[in-house]
């Protein structure tokens, strides 16, 4: 499970570089127009995919900066939450690096931000999720684009094993 949850990681990365260079060809209108995805806008949906990282990584490793809320707008220009969807990526490969399998198979507890709940859980079953709702919003992101006019991305899982995520093959 370890190297599945690298590779997860790593496909994250590509797949957020690839949704983040289609949304710079966007003009600003068009990336804070609301499309219907869950959270209106590319603008939005992707800051709360940084938002939803950040959670999830303070809770992981106990360090950096965590939201309070899911529709958290972090950065308001393109450029600058690019940067830090950069960095968090990065910070997500090195972590997933350095895990091992005993505290992949351990519980860990946190507390909910919609209903403050505590949760024990198994680490493992956690960051499953961090990458699941990584795919479900930027299949929104996907949508969004392509509502835009512009072409849909190749971001199945496979398309980046079978071309620059062939170390994981």
């Amino acid at each position: 499970m370890l190297r599945h949850y690298r590779m997860f990681a790593a496909y994250n990365r590509w797949a957020n570089t690839q949704v983040y260079t289609a949304a710079a060809e966007l003009s600003d209108a068009d990336f804070r127009s609301d499309r219907g995805a869950f959270f209106g806008s590319l603008h939005r949906t992707l800051n709360h995919l940084l938002v939803a990282d950040r959670i999830w990584m303070k809770r992981f490793t106990g360090t950096g900066e965590a939201p309070t809320t899911l529709d958290a707008v972090l950065f308001e220009e393109l450029d600058t939450l690019a940067a830090a969807r950069k960095a968090e990526d990065e910070r997500i490969i090195a972590w997933t690096g350095m895990l091992d399998k005993a505290t992949l198979a351990a519980d860990f507890t946190y507390v909910t931000v919609v209903q403050p709940t505590e949760i024990t859980q198994p680490l493992s079953s956690a960051l499953a999720h961090l990458f699941n709702h990584q795919t479900h919003h930027r299949g929104q992101c996907h949508m969004t684009l392509t509502a835009l006019g512009k072409p849909s991305l190749m971001l199945d899982l496979i398309y980046f094993l079978r071309n620059e995520g062939r170390e994981w093959m």
